[in-house]
């Protein structure tokens, strides 16, 4: 309290007992995959294509942009903006190879995103320990004096035929070109002077401690200039070992799914390339996806978004689904078949993982609607076709079993068709149920931090409830509650009931809620019979 001691007129600000609570995002998605470049095992957070493009594209073939042979990560974060995604962040894994660069022969430019056919003189390898950013430059030196050989007059053909003379008058030596080259990283500076381009890769990758050069057949003079080496992303099929672990984070340092867990805004986790680090071995699949659903089900506020393996027809996505994953979880849902698109590095139709693209879906539907409405009967964009088109009497036994389809409709496109998760739970069936607890509860959580420490009373109880009521009614007048009446929708209940002595001195304050959540109508069901009118007669 203040204290007045000098009359005059006081102003105090006063707190509202009100404390509103703001609805949390619900469409931030994490990816987790497969880059040719950009940070290992950290989190970037990324607003649009661009600068996904930009942070993971090799800057050594820019032509390819962050598409990786084999993999799907650049596919499934594409599929996500397209579909009305707004915000991302993604993990890269997998490891990379060491920085190399590539100097042109002397008939040509420097290298060219267009152009990767083009001979090249020396191929720069950094050598272990180099560091991450080595630099080169190299430079022709100025032509030297050429000597010139004098003759006697024996030599030079005195007295004989002109022709001899000719011949014997002096020669040029002839010398080849020498080259300098400078090798950088951070404080560490090598100086390879005066060397021709034959010596070079030899003398470089003996002496020095930073680079080796190795000499491609059929070489040629190299082009002088500067060159920054990168670091090459290894081979899909050479990583399987380090991505599951690095996907999963079973290392000390956050990895992977680990270093999620201090991104609150994050609830939608897809792993696209999953099937590519797994190829034909389902159980590392299972493995894989087991610890996205696990990561999912401890963090309680975000949904994982599972794939099915490559080219499977109705009855084996059902066997895999129910068998080999037998997946039972209220915080993951699964999809199938994959997607056809464009492949921009063949330029040839490609199927890919639809993790992405229905990722962006729901990211849309909680725009445009609200996370209360089933993400389903929505169009999928940026797709040419799918893997699989399955008909009405294939489609029941898979989407009893939780396995959510995505169907072409002739004049209406592809559209998602299930809106179910994996749990064998009915309560937690419908995915939209499951996502507007996570919106409530996570919004609740964060929207009253306020009260911690304070005063257990009946004012503190007072607070909350009306705060939590509030947003509640809020979310029913938006229609993510079912009842004609508030009272109908949700009941908040924190008195001295709920908060008795024994509690109270446990240090905790509780409020009990209840919400009636909208849930989809799934299956619209008209009755129709005939009808006579005036029958009975009148």
């Amino acid at each position: 309290m203040a204290t007045y001691l000098t009359p005059g007129v006081y102003v105090e600000e006063i707190p509202s007992p009100n404390k509103p609570i703001e609805g949390v995002s619900t469409s931030t998605a994490a990816f987790i995959g497969l880059a040719p470049a950009g940070p290992l095992n950290e989190p970037v957070e990324i607003a649009n294509w661009s600068q996904f493009a930009n942070t993971f594209s090799d800057p050594a073939h820019p032509q390819a942009g962050p598409f990786l042979e084999g993999a799907y990560l650049a596919h499934a974060v594409k599929g996500f903006f397209l579909n009305g995604g707004t915000l991302c962040w993604v993990v890269r894994v997998g490891g990379e190879g060491l920085p190399e660069a590539a100097l042109p022969a002397a008939d040509t430019d420097k290298p060219s995103a267009e152009d990767e056919g083009k001979p090249i003189a020396f191929q720069a390898i950094a050598k272990e320990g180099a560091g991450a950013d080595v630099r080169l430059e190299l430079t022709l030196d100025p032509p030297k004096p050429k000597a010139i050989t004098q003759a006697s007059d024996s030599e030079t053909g005195a007295g004989q035929p002109e022709a001899a003379k000719e011949a014997a008058q002096p020669q040029a030596e002839t010398q080849a070109d020498t080259y300098t080259l400078v090798v950088s990283s951070g404080s560490r500076h090598e100086r390879y002077a005066g060397v021709t381009a034959a010596d070079l890769p030899a003398k470089v990758t003996e002496e020095s401690e930073l680079i080796e050069l190795k000499v491609p057949a059929g070489a040629q003079a190299p082009v002088q200039g500067k060159y920054n080496l990168s670091a090459i992303a290894v081979a899909v099929k050479d990583v399987a070992k380090q991505a599951v672990g690095e996907i999963e984070g079973a290392g000390a340092k956050r990895e992977g799914l680990g270093s999620l867990v201090a991104l609150e805004d994050v609830s939608i986790v897809c792993v696209p390339d999953a099937v590519a680090i797994a190829g034909e071995d389902k159980q590392m699949l299972s493995a894989i996806q087991n610890s996205v659903i696990a990561h999912c089900e401890n963090m309680e506020d975000r949904v994982a978004v599972l794939d099915t393996p490559k080219d499977m027809e109705p009855s084996e996505a059902l066997t895999w689904r129910m068998s080999t994953a037998g997946y039972n979880s209220k915080q993951a849902t699964l999809y199938w078949p994959w997607l056809e698109v464009m492949d921009p590095l063949n330029k040839v139709p490609m199927l890919v993982p639809p993790c992405g693209h229905v990722a962006g879906v729901w990211a849309r539907t909680d725009a445009t609607r609200g996370v209360h409405k089933a993400p389903a009967n929505e169009g999928i964009l940026g797709i040419t076709g799918l893997g699989y088109r399955i008909a009405d009497a294939q489609q029941g036994e898979l989407n009893r079993s939780g396995l959510n389809c995505i169907r072409s409709f002739p004049g209406a496109g592809i559209k998602i068709w299930g809106a179910r998760t994996l749990s064998n739970d009915p309560e937690w069936r419908y995915l939209n149920v499951r996502r507007l607890f996570n919106y409530i509860s996570d919004s609740i959580r964060q929207g009253t931090q306020w009260a911690v420490f304070e005063p257990n009373d009946e004012r503190l109880w007072m607070q909350l409830q009306i705060a939590v009521s509030n947003f509640l009614t809020l979310s029913w007048r938006s229609g993510a509650l079912f009842g004609a009446t508030p009272e109908q929708a949700f009941f908040v209940k924190c008195d001295g009931e709920t908060n008795p002595p024994e509690v109270r001195d446990a240090g905790q304050v509780i409020t009990e809620i209840g919400i009636a959540p909208v849930k989809p109508a799934e299956f619209v069901i008209f009755r129709i019979s005939q009808y006579t009118a005036n029958e009975g007669g009148a």
